[in-house]
């Protein structure tokens, strides 16, 4: 009876009564070499620069593809691949070339596993195509350094490193209990949609996160009337300008000057005049407070509201506020 061959592993399963006196040496075969080779094998292979590299599990002898852990080398030009047969069997690829391309695992005519340059992978023939072999991380390592964890649905209860730097991280669903990292790097800002703030510029002395309807952007406040404001490093200053100062007064008869707020307290009238000469901008201010319609505001020689005419405040607790326009209009009230 003729020897067959094991379907993953092509091992060679000698017929029964076959090779009297020498089977020891297809025994030998196929445990010292052919099943080291499978669960230790360590080998070297050049990768072809212009072509597939197509390695082989041949019949009962040595082959590259039966080895567990296969080193990848020479120098690419471009993302190059590496055609392994359809046998279903566990692969260890590290993609040690030069120039910094891909090298993808695969069986002919399939899609297979891109191993990136300088990467390691842990990747298994499943019959049809080569496919990740793992999809699971350790809860905890003292240093994670991942290119892309991608996922269609995460679910990490804690994600622990001293030093963590994930250049992608993406997942249809991601839900992470705890991400805990002594020094974590993301290459791109953290999204709103992901709790944080989708900016990923370094702000300038006093810039703030402003919403913007759809998320943050980095602005600083703008300073309304009679308000200066100082960005610092770590701080705003606020800063009220010309303020009024604030005049109770008993007296009959005021000679007003501006930025002045006057308060009329007197028993009987009170004549306050406006200030002579003055510049377009001036403001005065004035509050009734002693009850009376009488109380009067001088023109000094300049229009009030456009018209040559002293003013009488007639309302009881009336507050005004006049601003020198310009000669024609004079002291415009508000």
């Amino acid at each position: 009876m003729a020897s067959t061959y094991s379907t993953n592993l092509a091992l060679e399963l000698i017929g029964t009564g076959d090779q009297a006196a020498t089977w020891g040496i297809t025994t030998n075969t196929n445990l010292g070499t052919l099943i080291e080779q499978a669960i230790s094998g360590y080998v070297t292979q050049a990768i072809t620069d212009g072509a597939d590299t197509t390695i082989t599990i041949p019949n009962g002898s040595t082959g590259v593809a039966r080895n567990m852990y296969i080193e990848c080398t020479g120098t690419l030009t471009a993302n190059r691949n590496l055609v392994v047969p359809a046998n279903k069997k566990l692969y260890f690829i590290y993609n040690n070339t030069s120039g910094g391309y891909d090298v993808t695992v695969k069986v002919s005519g399939q899609t297979g596993i891109a191993v990136p340059n300088g990467e390691k992978k842990i990747l298994v023939s499943d019959g049809t195509d080569i496919v990740e072999a793992t999809s699971y991380l350790t809860s905890s390592v003292s240093s994670l350094s991942l290119t892309t964890l991608a996922a269609t649905s995460a679910n990490i209860t804690t994600l622990t490193a001293t030093s963590a730097n994930i250049t992608t991280l993406t997942a249809t669903s991601a839900n992470i209990t705890n991400l805990s990292a002594t020094s974590l790097t993301l290459t791109n800002a953290l999204g709103v949609a992901e709790g944080g703030t989708g900016v990923d510029s370094t702000p300038t002395n006093g810039q703030l996160l402003i919403g913007n309807g759809t998320g943050f952007a980095l602005s600083t406040l703008t300073a309304g009337s009679n308000m200066t404001i100082t960005n610092n490093a770590g701080s705003i200053t606020l800063t009220a300008t010309s303020l009024p100062t604030i005049n109770v007064t008993a007296s009959t008869s005021i000679s007003a000057t501006a930025s002045n707020h006057y308060v009329l307290t007197a028993a009987t009238t009170a004549t306050l005049t406006l200030p002579s000469s003055p510049t377009s901008g001036d403001v005065v201010w004035v509050t009734v407070a002693n009850g009376l319609t009488t109380n009067v505001v001088a023109r000094n020689s300049e229009n009030i509201n456009g018209i040559a005419e002293d003013m009488t405040l007639d309302n009881a607790y009336a507050g005004i506020q006049l601003r020198y326009a310009d000669a024609t209009e004079g002291w415009v009230f508000t």
